[in-house]
């Protein structure tokens, strides 16, 4: 613990001495200047917003391609039958199913990360919300994740498609890339995730909408990114 403290401080040391938000290729150039570790760590980025996340009409949830992808591709489970179903397969997804793999969700088991349904299956995905929805995985038209396109989708997930939404307290959290990404994907994969967040900007919010942004490495402080 000693050790990680202190390199927390040598990090923390060669943050720019300043308050202000920099520009997404600087807070990059920054973060790829920090100490690399022994694995290639995941950078995160977080959007405050001026939502209040108890009203409905002000959840920002989404769903992204980005440019470059986020380095990793993602195990994908489908609800679908029939023409569907091979659909998926042959998209490259991990697991397909219906009745069996609603039992099986029912029962616990949520290896994936990304979770995908044909619309005439939501009667049956409906009912296993208690399981999946704490977990982020429930099948979301507005997420993109229930659509009659069930190839196309796997696809994009397969290919690291992020989806995101507002936590409790009105912050997003996505991935968008790996720390061994060079400066100009990282950037754009950045810039590409903030355009989406300010893109869906929710009607009845009013005041100031993106209060404030911080990117950083799975091991690394935040760095301030202006919008």
């Amino acid at each position: 613990m000693v050790q990680v403290a202190k390199r927390m401080k040598t990090m923390i040391e060669k943050l720019p001495k300043t308050e202000a938000a920099l520009p997404v290729d600087e807070a990059v150039k920054t973060l790829k200047q920090f100490p690399p570790r022994k694995f290639d760590q995941t950078v995160e980025l977080s959007i405050r917003l001026g939502i209040d996340p108890k009203q409905a009409d002000q959840l920002v949830r989404g769903s992204i391609v980005l440019p470059h992808g986020i380095g990793k591709s993602k195990k994908v489970a489908v609800f679908a039958k029939g023409d569907k179903a091979e659909e998926a397969k042959a998209a490259g997804a991990d697991v397909v199913g219906a009745e069996d793999l609603a039992a099986k969700i029912k029962e616990g088991w949520t290896d994936f990360e990304a979770c995908i349904a044909a619309p005439d299956m939501m009667g049956l995905v409906g009912p296993l919300g208690k399981v999946l929805g704490p977990k982020g995985l429930m099948p979301s038209p507005r997420a993109g994740t229930v659509t009659p396109d069930v190839g196309k989708t796997v696809k994009e997930y397969k290919a690291g498609k992020v989806e995101f939404r507002n936590d409790p307290t009105g912050i997003v959290h996505a991935v968008v890339g790996k720390l061994s990404f060079d400066e100009k994907k990282l950037a754009e994969n950045i810039r590409a995730m903030i355009d989406q967040i300010l893109h869906m900007k929710p009607a009845s919010v009013k005041g100031v909408y993106v209060k404030s942004i911080t990117v950083s490495g799975a091991m690394t402080p935040g760095i301030k990114v202006a919008a």
